[in-house]
Parts: structure tokens; sequence; C-alpha cells
């Protein structure tokens, strides 16, 4: 797990941009051996893991202003962890911590509108990174998938919460468990209270 971290923010220190970030990361991949390529897949799902909840949906569903479906809440997990470890941590400890990036801090007082694509809690792409990389190593396609079946290992393509779950559109709930969120990112739409 360490080597997945230390690439991934290295791919943060050596680039600019999530898109040149993912070809720095797809080129990195490429050129170390098939095993590590699994294991990077196999890493960045297990990130997820702890931040797979839905404690943390309603935090991105905060963000979002009420309009975080489930496939917004599996792009976000992506761009979480592309905020390094550190970050990552302290996140998942408690959701609210999300106030604490720059990241987010620099959404708040602005409209969905006003966001630059790049700006966006969402990174899509990663969970393709280390198929791409596979694909270009070998010119397979579907490998990295056949590799990651003989270790053994399911592959999920949605959020599955293991949390308890909770109403991310009522104030009242809002207000107890994201106090820092609500008041950098007050409710415009689909609320109760």
């Amino acid at each position: 797990m360490a080597e997945f971290w230390t690439l991934l923010e290295r791919s943060a220190g050596e680039t600019t941009g999530p898109d040149h970030r993912l070809d720095w990361l797809t080129h990195q991949l490429s050129q170390v051996s098939l095993e590590h390529v699994v294991d990077f897949q196999i890493n960045l799902e297990a990130a997820r893991r702890p931040i797979d909840t839905y404690a943390m949906w309603g935090a991105a569903n905060q963000i979002l202003d009420g309009l975080c479906s489930s496939d917004a809440f599996w792009y976000f997990q992506p761009w979480l962890i592309g905020q390094g470890q550190r970050l990552w941590h302290h996140v998942a400890q408690n959701p609210d911590n999300l106030a604490d990036l720059a990241a987010v801090r620099v959404l708040a007082g602005r409209s969905h509108e006003e966001w630059a694509d790049a700006e966006w809690p969402q990174w899509e792409e990663l969970a393709y990174v280390a198929a791409d990389a596979y694909e270009r190593a070998t010119g397979r396609r579907d490998g990295l998938y056949e590799a990651l079946d003989a270790r053994g290992h399911r592959a999920y393509a949605d959020p599955e919460p293991n949390d308890q779950p909770w109403n991310s559109d009522s104030l009242t709930e809002i207000a107890q468990r994201l106090p820092r969120l609500a008041r950098l990112f007050p409710r415009r739409h689909y609320v109760t209270p």
C-alpha cells in the first residue's frame, strides 16, 4: 500500500491538472511489472473502503448541494484518494473534515456553474488508470480484469456503504453531522427541515 500512496502523491507533485496527472500515472504504471499494476488497482479499491460510507456520501452531497447521485459519489471517492494519504486519512476519520481541505474550501461560496472542470470534487478516470496501463503494456483490453479474477479479487463498480444510512437532505441532520460543511456550503436545493 505504501508504494500506491507514494506513486499517487508523486503524480500530484510532478504534474499539473488531473488529465496530465492521469497520463503520468498511466505511463509510470505501464513501465512496472504487471503484478504492480494489479496491486495499484487493488490498493485503489482498498482505499475506497473506509470512505465508502453513508456518512461520506452525505458530506459529498452537502458540497454538491444535494446533487450527489451514486455515480457522483463513486467519482468523488477517487478524487478524495487523489488528495493524498494524509488528507484521505484525515477525512476518513470524520467526513466533516472535508472542510479542512483547500480543494474544498476554494469551492465554497461559488455556484457549481463557476467551478472549473479541474476543481470539481470528482476524478472518475483514476479508476481506469491501471486498466489503461495494463492494456498499454500487454495490448489486452480486459487484461487487468482477468488478472484481478486470477488473484481472486472481487472488484466492485458502485458504492456499497456499510454504515447506517441517514437523511442527508435533512437540515437538522446536516447541522448535527456536518456543522462545518453546512456553514461552508449552505444547502439551496433538495432539503427538508
